[in-house]
């Protein structure tokens, strides 16, 4: 019997108790945590936590006066899982677990790691939720959406902080809710062409300086922003406007906050007790410990609840080199070689293998992305190839070599061409996405239009340049909120972006470049289909040095979907340059990034241009362009 006289009837099923023993069951959010149900036709909540090593467990909550006494919980020793049932208990009930170490100890209260719903921090009681159901509207999206994800798709992401992207002007203190966002946010990355959202971590944390990289909530959206339900109306908005909804999800560490899963039941159970492996100094947090069967699991079924019952279209895993190499961030005797004395962590590559068969087996049509900064072989390889499994990985090193380009004075960029030329050595290693990421634009790093030289004329073509530089790039795009209008100042997570100079001629201008930028993306198959294979990209220049010129055609599955890229990275104009072109035949230009209604002069070809039997760059035809100074023109044959 339990304190409240209500017999003890088992939570988990033997099949239950037994898969997550074996490391293999695939919705353990639907049996641990706190989930309705009635027992001896009494409506209440069963409450199931994994904490094998504590003496005593009980759930505790405003319903018991949070006393220990009242609700004792059950060990299931087969699985290390202890259970109760309350009845009575309804919605909206803030409750957390206490346990007793191995000698008696009473450890601090713990949130719940499976929990649906959490208070509004600094509190951080997790909280009971009933309505479980959502009304989806999105059988339209949901039944396409695979074919949004493939490599030959353009996919171009609008990269957000929810709680900096605007706020209320009448209260900017408060967050906008998800609802709220649903009605702004939504439509305004809708219009502007993008395929994709991207949510920095909205997984529940304690502490907004985060951003949310330190989670403890792997099953509960914030409740900064509102309710679950809440969450689940944002993420249908945006697939009834077209958008799929991508987050960043955080299995490499997580806080050391009491309430978090840190010394969870009196030992190291989540993470590794050798802080050589288990504790990131650059972070101050704890490494989950990824050989161990049930944590790995545990994530697992995170990444899959995330995609099941929130709809979200993919995961973009945070720091994967920190998680794949076991002397991150590590001084030489303060990590552990594996067992083959090399840098490798081999369970967590291990884990990322499973991570990537169980999102791709088990939620059709969604995609992962890695961010992870060095060569680290396979990424985007298939696990059966020997990969890690990823669909996509974030392409750092063209995104530092294009910005320390950009930054130079454009007098000294024909001795550094080869930043521009070099990612392509490599372009086609990995399915890429080419990031130009919040990380890049906080606090000492500038914003992107405060990286730029020049004067204000020569600062905005310069990155009106830099766009189309990275539309017409090989690799699926990212762009960090505010890119539309140039945001001036770099991202402060705790204040508004600055959207009172959206309205300035020059920085409109620059958000209708980017809504060209993607539709033109989305419309011409070159630019996107064989992004991941060679065949489609080739250099026609990559070496005037006299002229800081680069030029380059790409195509689509079929040959004759071509367009022709001409950046010009000098302050000058340059009248009759000559470039080689595969066709014959006339030119239209599609793109001028110094055209008028970008902020520019108008300078450039008439909107066209036609071949001359000439050879140039080894091939039989070329075409003669005026290229504006700081300018990029994209050309097409027409007919393709």
């Amino acid at each position: 019997m339990s304190a409240r006289g209500t017999p003890y009837v088992p939570i988990l099923g033997e099949t239950d108790a037994y898969l997550f023993a074996e490391g293999t069951h695939k919705r353990l959010y639907d049996v641990l945590g706190a989930n309705p149900r009635q027992v001896g036709g009494e409506d209440g909540f069963a409450f199931a936590v994994w904490a094998p090593n504590a003496r005593r467990v009980s759930v505790v909550g405003d319903f018991n006066a949070w006393d220990g006494r009242r609700n004792p919980m059950y060990l299931r020793r087969e699985c290390g899982v202890w259970e109760t049932f309350v009845p009575g208990l309804g919605g909206g009930v803030r409750y957390k677990y206490e346990l007793e170490d191995r000698a008696g100890n009473l450890l601090p209260l713990k949130a719940d790691p499976f929990a649906r719903a959490t208070e509004m921090r600094p509190a951080n009681a997790s909280v009971t939720l009933a309505e479980r159901a959502y009304a989806w509207n999105d059988a339209d999206w949901m039944s396409r959406r695979a074919a949004s994800g493939e490599r030959s798709a353009a996919i171009s992401i609008y990269e957000v902080h929810l709680g900096s992207w605007q706020r209320n002007s009448e209260e900017p203190q408060r967050f906008l809710t998800y609802r709220e966002l649903a009605e702004t946010l939504v439509p305004h990355v809708a219009a502007l062409g993008f395929s994709h959202l991207e949510l920095l971590p909205i997984t529940e944390h304690p502490f907004d300086g985060s951003w949310g990289y330190q989670t403890t909530g792997l099953f509960a959206p914030t409740s900064r922003f509102g309710s679950p339900a809440d969450f689940a109306y944002f993420v249908d908005a945006a697939h009834r406007a077209g958008l799929g909804v991508i987050l960043d999800w955080v299995p490499g560490h997580f806080p050391t906050d009491a309430h978090g899963l840190a010394w969870f039941d009196g030992t190291h159970l989540y993470e590794h007790a050798d802080p050589r492996v288990g504790f990131h100094r650059e972070w101050g947090t704890l490494v989950y410990n990824l050989g161990r069967t049930e944590v790995a699991e545990i994530l697992i079924n995170s990444a899959l609840f995330w995609l099941h019952e929130f709809h979200l279209d993919g995961l973009r895993v945070d720091a994967v080199s920190s998680i794949v190499y076991l002397d991150y961030s590590r001084e030489p005797g303060e990590w552990l070689p594996n067992i083959y004395g090399g840098n490798e962590n081999l369970e967590a590559t291990a884990f990322l293998r499973r991570f990537n068969e169980a999102v791709y087996g088990d939620a059709p049509g969604a995609i992962t992305i890695a961010e992870e900064s060095t060569a680290f072989p396979g990424v985007t390889t298939p696990v059966y190839a020997g990969g890690l499994g990823f669909g996509y990985k974030w392409n750092m090193g063209w995104m530092h070599d294009t910005l320390a380009f950009f930054e130079r004075d454009p007098l000294y960029r024909a001795f550094h061409l080869d930043e521009i030329s070099f990612g392509l050595v490599y372009a086609f290693s990995e399915n890429f996405v080419l990031p130009l990421s919040h990380d890049e634009v906080v606090h000492g790093k500038h914003s992107l239009i405060g990286r730029m030289p020049g004067g204000p004329f020569e600062r905005f073509a310069n990155l009106r340049l830099l766009y189309a530089l990275m539309y017409a790039h090989p690799g699926k795009k990212l762009l960090f909120m505010g890119a539309e209008f140039a945001q001036e100042a770099e991202w402060n997570a705790e204040v508004s972006l600055d959207w009172q100079l959206a309205a300035e001629p020059q920085r409109a201008a620059t958000g209708q470049l980017l809504r060209d930028l993607n539709w033109q993306y989305r419309a011409i198959p070159a630019l996107h289909e064989l992004d991941a294979v060679g065949e489609g990209f080739a250099w026609i220049s990559y070496d005037d040095r006299q002229n800081s010129v680069v030029a380059f055609e790409r195509f689509g599955i079929d040959r004759t979907q071509q367009l022709v890229a001409v950046c010009n990275f000098s302050g000058r104009r340059i009248d009759e340059y000559r470039i080689g072109v595969s066709r014959a035949g006339a030119y239209r230009e599609t793109l001028n990034t110094d055209a008028a209604l970008y902020g520019g002069r108008n300078e450039g070809n008439l909107g066209g241009v036609h071949t001359q039997p000439i050879d140039s760059h080894g091939r039989p035809q070329s075409l003669v362009l005026t290229i504006p100074a700081l300018g990029a023109l994209w050309l097409q044959p027409e007919g393709a």
